[in-house]
């Protein structure tokens, strides 16, 4: 049993009672109230999920296990001269809570190592998609191809007892993560580079290093990489990814059954596509502009314009958070240090001067601040990665980080296959006092 699993079981053993307690001792205690508004409105903001994994603070962003995002990527381990930590140290974190020591980084990163062979046939399945497919609809095939190694699956059907779900679905998740970066950038290759062919990885590098080797990227995109994965990697149970995830890992089906399913939820335009809005916007202001950098006043009523159009200033708002967004703030600083003279990051710095204040007298956005998106798109567009379809790829490699720790402990404390109720419009109509013949009030 490897160091990372082994400490993943003690803490499952030392978590069950808790779980345990909560059901048998407080399972009629209400936690929450739903409104009318809730329930025809995507069920925002009910209580109604557990995770320990990630915890999204309004004030203060994503947290993993406790920690803030500037404190997870100052105290996990990094490579020698790198700046980002490895994406394997945040599995251990994410999956024990604890941060670990350099040997213990480098056990994990060993197991990757020994897991990352991608079979043939999942190759064959991604050559068979023609050039023209979207980039999300292969990698959501190339993981349900996956699914035939599951060893939940065929444990499962041998009789495995219940408080060993954890322990299959563990070694499912870390396989799939070892070689969903390869799947990512084979997909990558095959669609934009094929004349450049398929490289192979490199066994002496790390997740976040090697997939910049995969993608034929020099330094510092190994450090671009890192930051996407770990910053990517969670943001509750109640986004449609994780959610989505959770969902139909409730039904006892696999990983890659959940995986594949959680990478459609973040193929959609309210969810993981507003990154590529993001860059379209931004290049529609430059080239309005002629490519010069806009002033104040021009960019107000760029902004202005856009407003008044009806339309939503793209990567600005956040549903929970009441103030910049980390994960925007972390991405800032590395282009304030790698791309200060990028044109487009130019333009995002100008933006984050002057859009705050335009949204607060706006008056409609509850968040004026700039979210993960506002520049993730340009980051990757200075790195030479321009195709905008493929960055929700490399969100669903993040996401599934957090998405799977979840789910492996899901499993180990035995959490009941989702199954909300449901009422009808009438039922809502009567419990408001509406009267459903006349429609009017009582």
């Amino acid at each position: 049993m490897s160091t990372l699993k082994e400490k993943l079981y003690k803490k499952i053993k030392e978590h069950r009672p808790r779980t345990t307690k909560l059901i048998k001792e407080y399972g009629d205690k209400v936690i929450d109230q739903v409104t009318v508004s809730q329930a025809l409105g995507g069920m925002r903001g009910i209580k109604s999920l557990v995770t320990d994994i990630s915890y999204l603070d309004p004030l203060e962003g994503i947290r993993y296990r406790g920690y803030t995002l500037p404190e997870v990527l100052e105290k996990l381990p990094k490579s020698k001269g790198a700046e980002m930590p490895y994406v394997e140290g945040l599995y251990y974190l994410l999956l024990t809570g604890e941060i670990p020591t350099q040997e213990e980084v480098d056990d994990v990163i060993i197991d990757f190592n020994n897991r990352r062979t991608v079979p043939q046939y999942v190759k064959n399945v991604i050559d068979a998609f023609p050039s023209e497919s979207h980039p999300m609809a292969i990698l959501s095939a190339a993981v349900m191809s996956l699914e035939r190694e599951s060893l939940f699956n065929i444990k499962y059907k041998k009789g495995m007892s219940k408080m060993d779900y954890w322990d299959a679905t563990y070694e499912d998740a870390t396989n799939l993560l070892a070689k969903i970066p390869l799947i990512g950038a084979y997909i990558y290759n095959k669609l934009y580079h094929p004349e450049k062919g398929h490289r192979f990885c490199d066994p002496t590098l790390d997740l976040g290093a090697n997939f910049a080797y995969m993608m034929g990227k020099d330094k510092p995109y190994d450090d671009v990489t890192r930051m996407y994965f770990i910053i990517h990697a969670d943001h509750e149970s109640g986004n449609v990814s994780a959610h989505t995830g959770h969902l139909v890992a409730s039904s006892l089906s696999d990983v890659y059954y959940a995986t594949s399913a959680m990478i459609n939820g973040l193929a959609g335009p309210l969810h993981g596509l507003a990154n590529q809005e993001v860059l379209r916007w931004l290049q529609g202001l430059r080239n309005k502009m002629g490519g010069k950098l806009p002033s104040k006043e021009e960019l107000k009523k760029y902004v202005w314009d856009t407003l008044n159009s009806g339309q939503v200033i793209p990567g600005y708002g956040h549903a929970v958070l009441r103030k910049t967004d980390p994960r925007y703030s972390v991405q800032r600083e590395f282009c304030l240090k790698h791309l200060p003279e990028d044109d487009l990051f130019k333009y995002v710095d100008a933006l984050y001067e002057v859009v705050p204040d335009i949204l607060r007298e706006h008056g409609k956005a509850k968040n004026p601040w700039p979210n993960v998106d506002a520049q993730s798109g340009v980051v990757q567009w200075h790195y030479g990665v321009t195709q905008y379809d493929f960055y929700t790829v490399l969100f669903s490699i993040g996401r599934s980080f957090g998405v799977l720790s979840n789910i492996i402990w899901d499993r180990a404390l035995g959490y009941s296959l989702e199954r909300p109720k449901s009422v009808t419009t009438e039922m809502l109509e009567k419990m408001v006092g509406i009267d459903t013949e006349n429609l009017v009030e009582i």
